[in-house]
């Protein structure tokens, strides 16, 4: 059986989970997601912790559980904590604003680029060299923050463009005679 998938999940307190015949419903503070259930893992709810175990003695069916667990510990922590990246803009007149539900960035194009949020994603401009994007929901943060990166991704000779904060960009060696 898989390692991950052997684990219990601890709903602390505050945490609804709801398992139907083929949905998942986690609600808490910051929000409630939901996803589809596997017919290839069980999943019992035993006060407080849940646990996944494979259907059948199969390959998938193993591998299945481990995905399913982690994907409703992250449900468990995003309504709990949430999740958030952090991106920076590196380069010369490069700025963002965020404006409620909208990103407005001047990033060195003839025009300024607008990026309208998805609906459980917020965004904030500490200043205005650094985007933070927050959600409950983590794999839409992050692939709001990838959308966010490749309008301006960074050169590989320069450095310029948007990047993740911890991202460590190496740059190239520009040609010689």
């Amino acid at each position: 059986m898989s390692r991950i998938g052997k684990m219990p999940v601890a709903v602390p307190a505050g945490v609804d989970v709801l398992v139907k015949d083929d949905q998942i419903t986690v609600k808490g503070s910051g929000g409630e997601l939901k996803l589809t259930q596997n017919s290839l893992v069980k999943i019992s709810n035993d006060s407080g912790s849940l646990s996944f175990k494979p259907a059948n003695d199969s390959r998938e069916a193993n591998a299945m559980s481990g995905t399913m667990r982690q994907l409703v510990n992250n449900m468990v922590v995003g309504v709990t904590k949430g999740f958030e990246k952090k991106l920076s803009l590196v380069g010369v007149g490069f700025k963002a604003q965020a404006q409620g539900p909208k990103l407005n960035l001047t990033i060195g194009y003839s025009h300024p680029v607008n990026k309208e949020m998805p609906s459980g994603i917020t965004v904030a401009t500490p200043t205005p060299t650094e985007i933070v994007i927050k959600g409950a929901d983590r794999q839409r943060v992050g692939q709001v923050a990838a959308e966010i990166r490749a309008i301006r991704p960074p050169e590989p000779y320069t450095g310029k463009g948007i990047r993740y904060s911890d991202e460590k960009i190496t740059i190239k060696e520009t040609k010689k005679k």
